[in-house]
């Protein structure tokens, strides 16, 4: 039995996806369980198992976990991510779970400028000395959050701070791809995994592409890091945690360039899928007229 956590969120529902079409034993976990899974219903779907659980709450994760052997473990990056995620991973092992598949990060590293990743290291460091089997996968950015910028794509721009340097997108079901790998193949398991797309894309590109694609004029404005820091808590209403991540990990795309890993294409047999293909199919998520509202 493999338990998913963030069963709802972008990267574990498209391993829901991948694991049913492979035909494991699968359990949903989610806080919301009244709720409907996206692309869960309808007669054509195989049944899936849909449990409740809460990393703030210790026993809901036991009774969760009970009768499982392999854990996938994504959780929305947070403040308390370190602590709830090391508690999950403490949990698993008392329940007799014997491999976790851990969603990370690139920069991954004591000392990364980007605190998200400094928790992410901290957190490896603990499945590592916890005896576990564990596989870590560190996909980039996910092609998925490029819809977030439909409200300013409406109006003509693309803000940023990372001037003309690339950077790698990968789509989240390629990553949800490469996690049922890690969870059914035994030659995957164990390792850690750097994932990309087949591309690394700079910002004005990114433009170019969409005022291609929209047939409406799109510029990339560059911004200081506290010029966007102040939009993204102000304008976009992210609270300042966040506002300061999304900073730090642009910022470190003109630090460190960004370049495509093969990682995908080794582990499935095929490339991953590509940005335009991506930008195609949400189109008309691009061009809606009330994007801004």
């Amino acid at each position: 039995m493999i338990v998913v956590m963030g069963a709802t969120g972008a990267t574990g529902n498209a391993l829901l996806h991948s694991l049913l079409a492979l035909g494991a034993p699968v359990r949903a976990l989610t806080r919301t369980p009244h709720r409907p899974i996206p692309g869960m219903t309808g007669a054509h779907r195989p049944p899936v198992e849909v449990q409740y659980a809460d990393a703030t709450d210790p026993h809901s994760l036991r009774t969760a976990f009970k009768g499982a052997d392999q854990l996938f473990l994504a959780m929305a990056n947070s403040p308390a991510q370190v602590e709830l995620e090391t508690r999950v991973i403490d949990i698993a092992a008392d329940t007799g779970i014997g491999h976790i598949v851990k969603i990370s990060a690139p920069a991954a590293e004591p000392d990364s400028p980007v605190a998200i990743s400094r928790g992410h290291h901290a957190i490896e460091e603990h499945l590592r000395a916890g005896g576990l089997t564990h596989t870590i996968l560190r996909p980039y950015a996910f092609m998925q959050n490029l819809l977030r910028l439909a409200p300013t794509v409406a109006q003509g721009v693309i803000l940023g701070t990372t001037g003309d340097a690339p950077c790698n997108y990968i789509d989240c079901r390629d990553i949800g791809d490469v996690a049922a790998a890690a969870l059914t193949r035994s030659d995957i398991a164990g390792g850690t995994y750097t994932l990309t797309g087949p591309e690394a894309v700079a910002y004005p590109e990114l433009a170019s592409r969409l005022t291609d694609l929209t047939g409406n004029r799109i510029r990339y404005v560059n911004l200081t890091p506290d010029e966007l820091r102040d939009n993204l808590t102000h304008s976009a209403h992210m609270p300042t945690w966040l506002a300061d991540h999304v900073t730090e990990i642009q910022q470190l795309a003109m630090t460190r360039p960004e370049t495509p890993t093969t990682t995908v294409n080794d582990i499935l047999g095929r490339p991953p899928r590509t940005l335009d293909a991506f930008l195609h199919e949400h189109q008309a998520h691009f061009r809606r007229q009330d994007a801004a509202r």
